[in-house]
């Protein structure tokens, strides 16, 4: 039976050295973190892990390092994503090799592609894999908008089991939920927008905001599930200001550098983007004091 993707699984930077490699001790540390706030799930090689920045080796690596760690208490998500369908097949082979639970594909991206071309995209790589598919819609970054009418056609193939929207759009979320199947999960990607989907039918998030502050972030599906709407909505409102901080700089300069000042030592991003810069860094500190964000390890 395929793993039915749901609530609250953080959608995890990737750590670096000072050397700009791969930092196993902080991949762990991170992964032991979100598992203990209650994590539905660990998402890893996502826009904000940097998938864009990393070779397929590392990735890899990460995938394997990522798998031991968790030790089957959550599923691991991993993005496998590329511009070509060849590539994509290779880098899913891979990583499902490497102890991947379920795989988050994106559009491909750079060449516009049409729907019918995403379509045939979507189908073949889901029939190289045995693994789960989550297809994952972000426009404002691929320049390609994954269509709810093509999303219901490619959840009729029985591994395509979710999708992870972060248009932005709700109105575009809703009509996900519509038109697809109530065993398809449909999964915020959008952090403003967890309680919203959830209330719409919605199966949960795959959260960057769950970096920083994870309990709080799955303390809105707890009380979601439970009923308890008000502090479901405490909740969400309780990470807007870290969603704020987070927009400093190109992702992920924000959000590591918040990392980094909590004292989880994940690097910096790896160019092209840049660190912030001293004034933002000082800016980032003042609003996670504000926040009441303070050193923990």
């Amino acid at each position: 039976m395929m793993i039915k993707p749901q609530g609250i699984i953080p959608a995890m930077v990737t750590p670096f050295d000072h050397n700009n490699r791969l930092n196993e001790a902080v991949v762990r540390q991170m992964i032991r973190r979100q598992i203990a706030a209650g994590v539905h799930g660990i998402f890893v090689l996502g826009t904000n892990g940097e998938f864009f920045a990393m070779s397929e080796d590392e990735k890899v690596e990460l995938v394997r390092i990522a798998a031991d760690e968790i030790g089957g208490s959550v599923p691991l998500y991993a993005g496998s994503g590329a511009i070509t369908t060849s590539d994509t097949v290779r880098l899913s082979c891979r990583l499902e090799e490497a102890g991947a639970d379920i795989l988050s594909v994106i559009t491909p991206y750079f060449v516009p592609l049409n729907q019918s071309e995403l379509h045939k995209h979507f189908e073949t790589v889901a029939r190289s894999t045995a693994l789960p598919i989550v297809l994952y819609n972000i426009p404002a970054r691929t320049g390609i908008m994954l269509e709810a009418r093509t999303v219901a056609t490619l959840s009729q193939i029985s591994n395509i089991v979710g999708v992870k929207d972060s248009s932005g759009n709700f109105e575009h979320v809703l009509q996900l939920i519509q038109q697809s199947d109530t065993n398809f999960s449909v999964l915020a990607g959008t952090d403003s927008l967890i309680l919203s989907a959830l209330q719409a039918g919605g199966s949960g998030a795959i959260a960057a905001s769950a970096n920083v502050v994870p309990a709080t972030v799955v303390s809105i599906y707890d009380h979601w599930q439970a009923g308890r709407l008000e502090d479901a909505n405490k909740a969400q409102a309780d990470i807007a200001a870290i969603r704020k901080l987070m927009q400093y700089g190109s992702i992920p300069a924000g959000l590591k550098e918040i990392l980094n000042q909590l004292g989880l030592e994940v690097g910096s991003p790896r160019l092209p983007v840049q660190p912030v810069d001293e004034v933002t860094r000082n800016a980032i500190a003042q609003g996670m004091r504000a926040a009441c964000l303070v050193k923990e390890v």
